[in-house]
């Protein structure tokens, strides 16, 4: 089994910034992908950045400029780091992980959240 852990959400003004974190433990014998999602009410879930095992990156338009997906010298630990936020940025944002299990093969995980809401 393994467990994503997120944190690093809160309440900002517009124009500000905050750093998500998230980290995988368990069995992992890879990672393939780790990403952000984002859901807010009245919508579906949309991917906002993802990093691939080879450092290529993807970004949502709508926060290309502004966030920036990385990893840390932590083992399987993810960041996203938003600058620059718009109140149109609040919504639960989800942790993803696509990877290799030591002993049960490919699987995709998520964590529980964390909120960020972005004041006017």
């Amino acid at each position: 089994q393994v467990q994503l852990r997120e944190s690093g959400g809160g309440l900002v003004q517009a124009g500000g910034s905050l750093r998500l974190s998230c980290a995988a433990s368990g069995s992992i014998f890879r990672l393939i992908a780790m990403a952000w999602y984002r859901q807010a009410p009245g919508n579906q879930r949309e991917l906002v950045a993802s990093i691939t095992s080879d450092s290529s990156t993807t970004y949502a338009d709508s926060v290309k400029g502004r966030f920036i997906i990385s990893t840390g010298n932590a083992k399987n630990t993810v960041y996203l780091q938003m600058n620059s936020l718009k109140p149109e940025d609040t919504a639960v944002y989800y942790c993803n992980a696509d990877l290799i299990e030591t002993y049960t093969g490919r699987n995709d995980y998520w964590g529980q959240g964390t909120q960020v809401t972005v004041s006017s």
